[in-house]
């Protein structure tokens, strides 16, 4: 299975090998005929009832369709086994990052470039995603925008006559404020590896030159060199957890901090919709991770949700009227406001009051992609970041996310 994955993933695996399997689309059971079922795998298990939602009602406007959503824990690993295995669902609901491009590459997604439904797309958006993946051509629809940003709770700020921090140190200041009055300024999850990413992106991003990627390619510079300030930051930032930093989920942090266990959490806009669910009244806010100069911050944004087409699907024309119904300004304004998300269709707005803090950003233009997004997933900056956690030891981590990248550049 795993020598299966790689030749798939390098690209090595030719396309007509992959014919053999188009995907779910079948036509539904009963020998009709009448009926056509394609599958939609998505990554977000947080959206899975919006888009049972939104199905239901694309299915009553069209009711030759069938659309079956699969939402797998661990949806990525999923997909990339499904694709060794030549099952590639009809249509799929993506992150923007290094496994998006080790797909394309292996030709998974159907070649999208010059298709009338991407003038509706925001093109700094369409821009992310050839960045990216290295490529002119487009093999999907960006849909959905986030933002990481530090979420606050407002009624502490109140109680503790906090302002929302502007600088590093007016932030490390309020971190020690809370601490000192007894509360947790950060709630902490890294039971789950991927949660300490949202931090660790948004420090990288303010303290390097948005062409570290570039410069790391060509071998002018390294993680040692460039991301020594950004790890320092990022081990400051455990003074100020809990007991159980390492022993509490994603789930559990959405849950205490919507209970007001924590002042602030270094998530992203995307836990809001979990957190509201635990506490709908609670009144918060968002921030941008501030860097040394307020000037000079940047605000960590990237495409959270992209809409593909497999290229080998039985099933195009009913795939592409999904993606289409979705790309609706309708459909995609429902979808913004119950996810908290930006719209990455043009026109489509996230009127929020909670994201009043980050309206600057967005007009300033001052946006940055996730760094995570370049780097593959082999390399293990999660599980790296979880050890830092744990061990604290800024240059036995640098070393090792050197030595990782190189392992896998080397491999490519």
């Amino acid at each position: 299975m795993k020598k299966a994955l790689s030749l798939v993933l390098s690209g090595t695996l030719a396309l007509s090998a992959l014919s053999a399997c188009a995907g779910g689309g079948e036509e539904s059971a009963g020998g009709s005929g009448d009926k056509v079922k394609i599958e939609f795998l998505q990554y977000k298990s947080e959206a899975k009832d919006t888009f049972d939602d939104l199905i239901a009602k694309f299915e009553e406007e069209n009711p030759t369709i069938d659309v079956v959503q699969t939402n797998p824990p661990d949806s990525e690993t999923v997909l990339k086994t499904r694709v060794a295995k030549r099952d590639i669902p009809d249509v799929m609901g993506t992150g923007l990052n290094a496994v998006f491009s080790e797909l394309t590459d292996a030709g998974v997604f159907q070649d999208v470039t010059g298709d009338p439904a991407l003038d509706n797309i925001q093109p700094a958006y369409v821009e992310m995603m050839k960045d990216v993946t290295g490529k002119e051509e487009v093999y999907g629809f960006p849909y959905a925008a986030n933002a990481d940003a530090v979420i606050y709770n407002k009624a502490i700020f109140e109680e503790l006559g906090l302002e929302v921090p502007k600088t590093w140190d007016e932030f490390i200041a309020a971190a020690e404020t809370v601490k000192e009055a007894g509360k947790i300024p950060f709630y902490f999850t890294f039971k789950d590896s991927w949660t300490t990413l949202p931090a660790f992106n948004a420090l990288a991003v303010n303290t390097t030159e948005e062409d570290f990627f570039k410069r790391l390619h060509a071998d002018k510079t390294s993680f040692t060199e460039d991301y020594q300030e950004a790890t320092e930051k990022f081990v400051k930032l455990l003074d100020y957890g809990h007991s159980e930093n390492s022993g509490k989920a994603y789930p559990d942090g959405n849950v205490a901090f919507a209970n007001g266990e924590s002042a602030m959490y270094l998530q992203g806009i995307w836990a809001i919709t979990e957190i509201k669910k635990a506490n709908p009244d609670i009144d918060l806010g968002v921030f941008p991770y501030p860097a040394e100069n307020p000037e000079n911050t940047k605000l960590v944004s990237g495409v959270d949700l992209l809409l593909s087409i497999s290229s080998q699907t039985e099933h195009p024309e009913e795939a592409k009227k999904f993606i289409e119904f979705l790309l609706d300004p309708e459909t995609a304004q429902q979808y913004i406001e119950e996810q908290k998300a930006f719209s990455a269709v043009q026109g489509v707005e996230q009127n929020d009051a909670a994201f009043e803090g980050l309206n600057e950003m967005f007009e300033k233009g001052a946006l940055v992609d996730f760094p995570d997004h370049y780097i593959p997933p082999a390399v293990g900056l999660d599980k790296l970041l979880q050890e830092l956690t744990q061990k604290k030891d800024v240059d036995a981590f640098l070393k090792n996310l050197d030595t990782e990248w190189e392992k896998v550049q080397s491999r490519n």
